[in-house]
């Protein structure tokens, strides 16, 4: 009953109360449609954002149910729990297939439908009602692993559940997907508003790509939760030993201080296992807390949207800012291909430099490495990095001015409307405060760690971060020996150093 019923409520719209609130979430994403494409699209477009990040977002992004996205090693139970949500009917959802070996071969996502049917990915990929338009990055090798199925469900009225093919242990059959399974759970994960990591109690290695699939959901730690399937399969001693396996083993791939919430039960229409039954109790309640966190999801779907937006704003701004800075510091004519190479190599330096001059979050940051590769790859195509776009001051003052202005007065009546939900408050509290600048000492070079000419790059890269096209060029000479005065000074006859050198004070 917990299963077909209980996660109803948060789809429904009865009462005054909540159908203002219906009226005022659909005000809001209408309003984000226009928004984004005002001041969000120009400056993606701009800066090639796609080419770096996600593809650029359709109204169908934004119209999207919430998604639920479902990951784990095969066998673990992935399918059956879906079907214990549905409500156990006899045959599972549409496509569906559950056994001890890999069954799910592919990507399902499980929509609601007026009837049982599945639809093929790549009629999916171009469906203008559906919110997979994206997916179409990944090729006609993924697309023939991608499905739909539809069902009548209650639940699927207000979210959308995403089954996996269960993530593989040997190299053979990683390399014979044909597709790139991180980048595709990575895209997956963008869109969710809940990812479930399923472990069984009995299989608690973490394989090298499943490493690889959960690395790829870094900036996404708010939404995971891990679910412990299959307890009842053990009695409450090992039970107690197996959850300390599980942590110990989590502990080497998450890198946050925080603790991911563990779910612990056993998510299947069977009754409990002998071996169990000692743990009915926690079971039944750890169940609860589950579904009790699958139904808060629509109610917290609007604001969710929003702060996945803001997110992508300040990627896209960190992202214009660093490109033109780099753009700055290439040569006009000679040695462009060698200086290339030293900025890709310095790009930390850069991102503190960008950081610095405007005041950025390190954490706004994308990771260094990555970034560096897509750089390489962008360059690759007969482009070097003279090809960036130049620092567009209206594109990203009017990204500013939206997310310090428009998003905040959306969210003002949602969060009126919900004085209960504190969560929707404190989010939109959270993004008024976007243009209060953040400092932060992350990406400071000091003089213990860094040697020299370290120092001067991170001078030479503040000096680009600040300056427009139009401002002339910066002076690398200049700032070099600026911070390097000692190779330059001679001792005088007193054994002493020479501090009125002239040439030292010109170059300064």
């Amino acid at each position: 009953a917990m299963a077909s019923g209980g996660m109803g409520d948060g789809g429904s719209s009865r009462g005054v109360g909540r159908s203002q609130h219906q009226e005022n979430v659909e005000y809001l994403y209408a309003s984000l449609k226009q928004v984004y494409k005002k001041a969000f699209l120009p400056l993606e477009e701009y800066y090639s954002f796609p080419d770096f990040f996600s593809p650029t977002m359709s109204d169908n992004d934004i119209d999207a149910k919430p998604f639920v996205l479902l990951l784990g090693q095969y066998s673990v139970g992935k399918t059956s729990f879906i079907n214990h949500l549905l409500g156990d009917r006899p045959q599972g959802y549409p496509g569906s297939n559950v056994g001890p070996e890999p069954t799910t071969d592919r990507f399902m996502a499980i929509m609601h439908g007026k009837e049982d049917r599945v639809l093929p990915g790549n009629a999916v990929a171009v469906s203008p009602g559906k919110p997979f338009r994206g997916l179409q990055i990944f090729g006609n090798a993924f697309l023939q692993k991608f499905q739909c199925a539809e069902m009548r469900s209650e639940i699927l009225e207000s979210m959308t559940l995403i089954d996996t093919p269960g993530v593989l242990s040997g190299e053979k059959q990683r390399i014979g997907r044909n597709y790139d399974m991180s980048n595709v759970c990575k895209w997956f994960a963008e869109r969710s508003d809940l990812i479930l990591i399923l472990f069984d109690a009995h299989k608690l290695d973490i394989s090298d790509e499943l490493k690889t699939v959960i690395e790829g959901l870094r900036g996404h730690d708010d939404k995971i939760r891990i679910v412990l399937n299959k307890a009842d399969q053990v009695n409450p001693q090992q039970l107690m030993r197996v959850y300390g396996a599980l942590m110990w083993s989590l502990g080497k791939v998450f890198k946050t201080p925080e603790v991911t919430r563990v779910y612990i039960s056993s998510f299947w229409r069977r009754e409990y296992a002998a071996a169990g039954a000692q743990s009915q109790i926690l079971f039944d309640r750890e169940k609860d807390d589950l579904f009790r966190d699958l139904r808060d999801i629509p109610k917290n779907a609007a604001v969710r949207r929003v702060n996945e937006l803001v997110k992508r704003a300040r990627t896209a701004k960190v992202h214009s800012l660093v490109c033109a800075c780099l753009r700055k510091m290439m040569p006009a004519m000679f040695g462009k291909e060698k200086k290339q190479k030293e900025l890709l190599a310095n790009l930390e330096i850069i991102f503190q430099a960008v950081a610095q001059e405007h005041g950025i979050s390190p954490g706004d940051f994308p990771d260094a490495e990555i970034y560096r590769e897509k750089l390489i790859r962008w360059t690759g195509t007969g482009r070097n990095l003279s090809s960036l776009p130049k620092l567009n001051k209206e594109l990203v003052k009017r990204l500013d001015d939206c997310l310090a202005n428009d998003i905040p007065a959306l969210l003002r009546p949602l969060a009126m409307g919900n004085e209960g939900n504190e969560w929707e408050r404190e989010s939109m509290n959270m993004i008024q405060q976007y243009d209060q600048p953040a400092h932060s000492s992350a990406f400071d070079v000091s003089t213990q760690d860094q040697n020299e000419d370290a120092l001067a790059w991170a001078s030479l890269a503040r000096q680009a971060a600040g300056k427009s096209d139009e401002d002339g060029d910066v002076s690398w000479e200049g700032v070099k020996s600026l911070h390097r005065p000692a190779k330059h000074h001679q001792p005088s006859q007193g054994g002493h150093f020479d501090r009125e050198q002239p040439e030292a004070k010109e170059s300064a």
